[in-house]
């Protein structure tokens, strides 16, 4: 068995479009962008933003399922989860997006089986919709409607060590408190300026052939020379 657990972001990491901001902009209210202008500019938490945002689409279940339909994926997600699988390495989404947009995506790729922590999105009626927030915390320091944070204590109820693959924002906490991120986009520049561990990559591919050092303990993440504790805690064979 080995140490590791993945916990891995969903849109912008796995999914190639950001899937709430495409739902949005098909059928929100114009009114959303004024929920995201607050929300970029620290005013207001992410649960609260996409609490708001999620009130204002307009759409039936056939139309979010199309959408969801037309979302495209990180073509080598899927070869990753079954090279991380085979080297007895959960694989968990852990997500601040809508459950029923992952579970939909992913279901198309034969990927129903991977454990979701996502907002819980429900039909309020015919064209109506609202969210339930079962993976959010009071304490959590950004407001979001799910707590990456607390996915990371759970995660290490299970394993050792936990790596994070994220893109963006809703990743920045969580990479304080894992062993590694595999990082893309604004993350990488998090990580960067705040001291944290990482490995930069473009896709799942990179992903995939990392897999090999970092089950060998060989794999020598980007990390700021006074941090040497971190890093050496990575070169140690398991």
């Amino acid at each position: 068995m080995s140490d590791w657990i993945i916990l891995c972001d969903f849109d912008g990491t796995i999914s190639v479009e950001d899937v709430t901001d495409s739902l949005l902009e098909h059928h929100a209210h114009p009114d959303w962008m004024a929920l995201e202008r607050r929300w970029k500019a620290g005013e207001i938490g992410s649960r609260q933003c996409l609490d708001g945002q999620i009130g204002m689409l307009d759409a039936d279940r056939r139309q979010l399922d199309a959408l969801f339909a037309s979302m495209r994926i990180d073509r080598s997600f899927p070869a990753f989860v079954e090279a991380a699988l085979a080297a007895r390495i959960p694989v968990r989404i852990v997500s601040d997006g809508l459950d029923m947009a992952i579970e939909a995506i992913l279901a198309r790729q034969q990927l129903e089986h991977l454990p979701i922590a996502a907002n819980h999105l429900i039909a309020d009626g015919q064209r109506r919709w609202r969210l339930e927030f079962p993976h959010a915390r009071p304490d959590c320091h950004v407001g979001s409607g799910a707590c990456k944070c607390a996915q990371v204590v759970l995660a290490r109820k299970q394993r050792s060590k936990v790596l994070l693959i994220g893109d963006g924002a809703s990743d920045f906490c969580a990479a304080g408190q894992v062993d590694l991120v595999f990082a893309k986009h604004r993350l990488i520049e998090h990580c960067r300026m705040q001291g944290l561990p990482y490995v930069p990559i473009t896709s799942f591919a990179d992903a995939t052939l990392l897999l090999p050092s970092l089950l060998e303990g060989s794999l020598i993440p980007v990390a700021p020379a006074h941090e040497p504790s971190r890093l050496s805690s990575l070169t140690t064979h398991a």
